[in-house]
């Protein structure tokens, strides 16, 4: 059995006792102690797409290729500095008491758990029937690969911005694309944006029946690009920009321009697309974050 190795470190005001750094959570030897700090040093930016919002975390404590631990429920034993935030269970009764990662020291606590992987609803605690964005996850079926989505992407760029809407892609550090439309409005709900959604994903689908499809069923996937417009929903989360990926690699859900998507897809190659955590920190270095308009950018729906 493994000795349970502990580290007292400070953050900010706060004390927090790490434990086991050393060990390798992902087959290409990316340790905690490297997760803690990639999430550190990403914290400026990562931190405003967390706040206030009641973030699903996935712990895997035997690493990427072993079991994982979802985990919506803010852990009994966390500290007093921790913040909590309640919303009613949707299928059940009573609440979920989600942690609230609004500051540094929240963040470390929280992937201290051996926690990956930060997932984020479209809706804000303290608002949890409005959200905030629009979402269309689009997720290629085999053969059907990331260059796919990079494809449909444009296109789905070029019809919202007709609807007078900017959209923000983000890789979703793995083999899909995410396309963010962000709202930021009074009076909007899910039933508007999950409608609106899935009119959109059935045009699509409509025009190009062989390599699109809107339908839920897996079995109809193969070789197409999914156009998932359920995510819009009070209940469904989404892997936040800049989280880690529990992949073979440390790979990150990176905002990216559409002019970087322009190029895959003319060049017919999208392994500019993918990035791991210490090119993530260069990145964000260079060009900030990318997707801060998505927190403010105020739009409206067609009618």
């Amino acid at each position: 059995m493994a000795v349970r190795t502990t580290q007292l470190v400070r953050v900010g005001r706060r004390e927090l006792e790490l434990s086991n750094l050393e060990k390798n959570l992902y087959p290409s030897g990316f340790t905690k102690a490297q997760i803690i700090d990639y999430y550190t040093r990403i914290a400026p930016v990562i931190l405003p797409h967390l706040r206030r919002r009641g973030v699903t975390i996935k712990r895997y404590p035997r690493g990427t290729n072993e079991r994982v631990f979802f985990e919506k429920e803010c852990p009994a034993f966390h500290p007093p500095w921790v913040k909590t935030d309640s919303v009613p269970r949707q299928l059940t009764e009573g609440d979920i008491n989600y942690c609230m990662i609004n500051d540094v020291a929240s963040l470390v606590w929280v992937i201290n758990l051996d926690a990956i992987e930060l997932h984020v609803p479209l809706a804000r605690t303290s608002d949890w029937d409005r959200p905030r964005e629009m979402v269309f996850d689009l997720d290629p079926g085999e053969p059907a690969t990331l260059l796919d989505c990079c494809r449909l992407g444009l296109r789905f760029r070029d019809v919202l911005l007709n609807l007078g809407l900017r959209s923000f892609p983000k890789t979703s550090g793995g083999k899909g694309l995410h396309v963010y439309v962000p709202l930021n409005t009074p009076g909007v709900t899910f039933d508007d944006t999950k409608q609106f959604a899935h009119a959109v994903a059935k045009i699509f689908e409509k025009q190009e029946p062989r390599h699109i499809v809107s339908n839920m069923k897996k079995s109809l996937r193969k070789g197409k690009v999914f156009v998932d417009w359920s995510q819009n929903d009070r209940t469904k989360t989404t892997v936040c920009a800049y989280s880690l990926r529990a992949k073979g690699k440390p790979t990150v859900s990176t905002p990216v321009t559409w002019k970087e998507i322009e190029h895959a897809a003319e060049a017919g190659e999208t392994s500019g697309l993918t990035f791991e955590a210490g090119e993530v920190l260069s990145r964000v270095k260079r060009i900030a974050d990318l997707f801060a308009p998505v927190l403010n950018l105020k739009q409206k729906l067609p009618a």
